[in-house]
C-alpha cells in the first residue's frame, strides 16, 4: 500500500505535467498564454487524469508502467479528447497524435522516474 501524502503527491506531479502540455502546445501555435486559456485547453485533460488516477487505485500502487501507466495515460488521451470535443473544441488529427506522444512521454516517463528512484532508495536502506 502506498500512503495517501505519496499517491496525492505524485498526482500533483502529474496534474503539472498536463498544465505544462497544455501551455507548451498553446505557446507553440501562438494563442494567448493567460491563466484562462491555459486551463481552458488543460481541463478536459485535468478531468479525465482525475477520473483514471482514482480508477487506477493509485493507493495500491502510483508509480506502476503496466497496467496502471498505460491505463492513466491512454484513457487520459482518450477521454480528455472526448471531452475537449464535447467542450466545443476541436481534436484534429495532429492534435490526437502530439496528445498522444507528449502525454505519454509525460506521463509514463513520471512513473519510471519515480520507479528508478524508490528502487535506489530501497537499494541504499538495504547497503
Amino acid at each position: 500500500m502506498t500512503s495517501r501524502k505519496t499517491w496525492i503527491a505524485y498526482f500533483a506531479i502529474d496534474v503539472v505535467l498536463v498544465l505544462i502540455f497544455a501551455l507548451s502546445g498553446r505557446g507553440s501555435h501562438q494563442h494567448s498564454l493567460t491563466i484562462l486559456g491555459v486551463l481552458q485547453t488543460a481541463t478536459p485533460f485535468l478531468l479525465a487524469l482525475a477520473a483514471l488516477t482514482l480508477l487506477s487505485r493509485p493507493w495500491v500502487n502510483h508509480s506502476r508502467i503496466w497496467p496502471t501507466g498505460i491505463l492513466v495515460w491512454l484513457g487520459t488521451v482518450a477521454l480528455g479528447l472526448a471531452l475537449r470535443v464535447l467542450f466545443g473544441a476541436t481534436a484534429a488529427v495532429p492534435f490526437i497524435i502530439v496528445a498522444t506522444i507528449v502525454l505519454g512521454v509525460f506521463l509514463l516517463g513520471r512513473r519510471a522516474v519515480t520507479t528508478l528512484i524508490a528502487r535506489r532508495r530501497v537499494r541504499a536502506s538495504e547497503s
